[in-house]
C-alpha cells in the first residue's frame, strides 16, 4: 500500500505535504515507476533517475502556472504519476494511452512535447520571455540531460538566454550517461565532478578554519570565485551569462529543495548542476543502465532474462552484420552514429573497428557534415541514424552532401511507423524529403536479404545513397553471407496478374502479395523510390488498366507521388490509388494495429483497392 503516493492526485497534494515525509513519497514512487514499465515496457533507468529531482521541482514550483519542459521527455514518468495521472500508467505507450513522452494535448503539466531532445532551453526561454512581455510572474525550468547537452542547439539556446533577464532556470541533470555511452570534450569537462567533490569539501574546512580571521576569510572567498571555475564545470556556463550553481546530489532532497527555493529569489537565468544515476534504487538498472534504458515487460524481482524463443533477425542487426562485413573488406568505410550505438546496431562494430568508429553525441547536423568532409578524403562513410533523426540534418543532407554528390551511405532505421514511440519517433517522411534532393538515391528494401543487398548496391555507387527500413524484424528471409548488391535502380515483377497491378515500396510487398491473392492482382517489388524503374513502371502501366501504389511513409509527396509524376512525364492518364500514411500524426500503439488501422495491412489493402474499383 502507497500510503502516500494514493493520495497525490495533483502536485498541489504533494506542496501540502510534510518535508519530512518526501523521502518515503519518492520511495513509493520509484517503486510505482518499476512496477508499472515492467508491466508494459518502456523507459526504466532514466525514469529511476530522476525520481527526487521531479519530487523536488513540483514541490517547490508553482506548476503548471511555472513551467518545467523535460529534455528528453523519456524521463517523466514520475512526473505523469505526480499530475494525475497514476492510475492510467497501466495504459503506457499503448493505443489510446498514456505516451511515453510529454504532451501538450495529454495534460497541462505537459509544458512542452520533447521526444528529440537538445530543444528544452529553446523552448523554456521562449516561455520565460513571453510571461515577462505579458506581464505574468512564472519560472520556466528546462532539465537537460548531460547527453542532450552535447547538440549545437543547446548552446544556440544558453547564447540567447544568456543575455536575457527573465526567470528561467536550466538544470543539467547530470548521469554521465545518455542512451549511448557520452563522448566529446564536454563530456570530459563534466567528468571534473569527482574535482568538484574535493572542491566543495576544501571549501567547507577553508571557511571553517579561516571564519575568525576575516581578512583571509575574505582573501579566501575571492580564491574561491576563481578556483570554481578551475575545479568544477562552472566557466562555461558562467561565461554564457547564467549563474552556475553546483554540482549537488540529485537524489538528496534536503539539499534539492532548499537550493531550488532560494534559486526562485534570484534574479536572471540561473544553472543549476545536479548529480544523478540513471537506474537510482533499482540495483540491476543501476548495474546495467543500458539493457534497463528501455526494457520490454520483465519481472522486477528477476530482472531482464534472454527470451526463450530466439526472437527473428531485425533490420537493425542485418545492418551491423552488413557494416562489420564490408568493413572487414573495404578499409575505407567509417561508421557514423549521433549517440545511438545501440539503437542503430553499431556496437559490434565498433569493439572490431574502434579507430574507424564515430559517435559524434546527439548532433545530427555535425553528423552530416563530418561524414561529408571524410567523403572529401576519400573515405566511405555510412551515417546510421534514425529517419526521424535525420529531419533534424536536412539542411546539410542537401547542402554539404548531396550538392557536392558525395558519396555517403544513410541507413535509415525505424523508418515507418515505430509503435509504442509514436508519432515523434515515426519515420514518415523521409521518402517525401530526401526523392526531392538532385544527386540522391532512395532504396525500400522488402525484407531482411533485400536490407543486406541494398546496402551493398548503395554503397557501390558513387553519389549519396539512402537505404530505408524499419524498426524490428520483417518477413524473415534469411540474408546472404556475401556482399552482392542487387542492380540499381531496378525493381523486380514477384506476381502477375490482370487489370490491377501492385506497386509495393519496402516491406508492404508482402501484405501487398496477399491481398493480390484475393484480387488476381500483379505486385511489383519496386525496391527504389529514387531512381524508379521507369522501364518496369511503363512496362506494368501498358498492360494493366488500374495501378495501386503502397509505401510507409506519408502519400504527400511519397513513391505514389513519384509515380504519379512519371506516368504525366510519359503521357499515360492511368487510374493511380495512392496508398500510404495519411495527412497526420498516428499516435502510438501496437505497429501491427496501427498499420491495420491505417488500412495498411493485407485485408485493408484489399478494402481499399475493391472500395475504389467495386467489381
Amino acid at each position: 500500500m502507497r500510503s502516500f503516493l494514493n493520495n497525490i492526485d495533483s502536485p498541489a497534494d504533494l506542496r501540502r505535504m510534510a518535508r519530512a515525509d518526501l523521502p518515503r513519497l519518492a520511495q513509493e514512487l520509484r517503486e510505482c515507476v518499476i512496477d508499472n514499465v515492467s508491466k508494459t515496457g518502456g523507459h526504466l533507468s532514466s525514469n529511476l533517475g530522476t525520481v527526487e529531482l521531479t519530487v523536488a521541482l513540483h514541490y517547490v514550483f508553482d506548476t503548471p502556472n511555472d513551467r518545467i519542459v523535460w529534455d528528453v521527455g523519456h524521463q517523466t514518468y514520475p512526473h505523469k504519476i505526480l499530475t494525475g495521472r497514476r492510475e492510467r500508467m497501466p495504459t503506457l505507450r499503448q493505443l489510446g494511452g498514456l505516451s511515453g513522452f510529454p504532451k501538450r494535448d495529454e495534460s497541462p503539466y505537459d509544458a512542452f512535447g520533447t521526444a528529440h531532445s537538445s530543444t528544452s532551453i529553446s523552448a523554456a526561454l521562449g516561455m520565460a520571455l513571453a510571461a515577462r512581455q505579458k506581464g505574468e510572474s512564472r519560472h520556466a525550468v528546462a532539465v537537460i540531460g548531460d547527453g542532450a547537452m552535447t547538440a549545437g542547439m543547446a548552446f544556440e539556446a544558453l547564447n540567447n538566454a544568456g543575455v536575457e533577464d527573465c526567470k528561467l532556470l536550466v538544470i543539467l541533470n547530470d548521469n554521465d550517461m545518455s542512451i549511448s555511452p557520452p563522448v566529446g570534450a564536454l563530456n570530459r569537462y563534466l567528468a571534473q565532478l569527482m574535482s568538484g567533490r574535493f572542491y566543495a569539501a576544501a571549501k567547507t574546512v577553508g571557511k571553517n578554519v579561516l571564519k575568525n580571521a576575516p581578512p583571509l576569510f575574505e582573501l579566501a572567498k575571492r580564491f574561491e570565485e576563481h578556483a570554481k571555475g578551475m575545479v568544477v564545470p562552472a566557466t562555461l556556463f558562467e561565461k554564457f551569462g547564467f549563474n552556475y550553481i553546483g554540482p549537488i546530489d540529485g537524489h538528496d532532497l534536503e539539499s534539492l529543495i532548499p537550493t531550488l527555493e532560494n534559486i526562485k529569489h534570484l534574479q536572471g537565468p540561473q544553472f543549476l548542476h545536479v548529480v544523478t544515476k540513471k537506474g537510482q534504487g533499482y540495483d540491476l538498472a543501476e548495474a546495467d543502465p543500458v539493457a534497463y534504458h528501455g526494457p520490454g515487460k520483465f519481472d522486477p524481482a528477476v530482472g531482464l532474462v534472454a527470451p526463450a524463443v530466439q526472437p527473428k533477425t531485425t533490420f537493425t542487426q542485418v545492418f551491423g552484420q552488413w557494416l562489420c562485413d564490408m568493413a572487414a573488406q573495404d578499409d575505407r568505410l567509417v561508421g557514423i552514429t549521433p549517440a545511438m550505438r545501440e539503437g542503430s546496431g553499431m556496437l559490434e562494430f565498433h569493439k572490431r573497428f574502434p579507430t574507424r568508429y564515430y559517435d559524434v553525441g546527439i548532433a545530427e547536423q555535425h553528423a552530416v557534415t563530418f561524414a561529408a568532409g571524410l567523403a572529401c578524403e576519400g573515405l566511405k562513410p555510412v551515417v546510421a541514424i534514425y529517419s526521424t533523426f535525420l529531419q533534424r540534418g536536412y539542411d546539410q543532407l542537401i547542402h554539404d552532401v548531396a550538392l557536392q554528390n558525395l558519396p555517403v551511405v544513410f541507413a535509415l532505421d525505424r523508418a515507418g511507423l515505430v509503435g509504442a514511440d509514436g508519432a515523434t519517433h515515426a519515420g514518415a517522411y523521409d521518402i517525401a524529403f530526401i526523392r526531392c534532393i538532385p544527386n540522391m538515391a532512395l532504396a525500400c528494401p522488402a525484407d531482411e536479404r533485400e536490407c543486406r543487398q541494398l546496402l551493398s548496391t548503395a554503397y557501390a555507387q558513387s553519389h549519396p545513397v539512402a537505404v530505408r527500413y524499419p524498426r524490428g524484424a520483417g518477413a524473415g528471409t534469411q540474408p546472404l553471407t556475401d556482399l552482392q548488391g542487387l542492380p540499381y535502380g531496378q525493381a523486380e515483377i514477384r506476381r502477375l496478374g490482370e487489370g490491377i497491378a501492385i506497386l509495393a515500396f519496402g516491406t508492404l510487398l508482402y501484405p501487398a502479395l496477399q491481398a493480390a491473392e484475393k484480387l488476381n492482382a500483379t505486385v511489383v517489388n519496386m525496391r527504389w523510390v529514387k531512381p524508379l524503374d521507369l522501364a518496369t513502371l511503363l512496362q506494368v502501366a501498358r498492360t494493366h488498366t488500374h495501378l495501386v501504389t503502397l509505401e510507409e511513409g506519408c502519400i504527400m509527396g511519397g513513391a505514389g507521388s513519384a509515380v504519379a509524376e512519371a506516368l504525366n512525364g510519359a503521357g499515360l492518364a492511368l487510374a493511380l490509388l495512392q496508398l500510404g500514411l495519411p495527412d497526420r500524426f498516428i499516435d502510438h500503439g501496437d505497429h501491427a494495429q496501427l498499420l491495420a488501422l491505417q488500412g495498411l495491412d493485407a485485408s485493408g489493402i484489399e478494402a481499399s483497392i475493391r472500395q475504389r474499383w467495386p467489381e
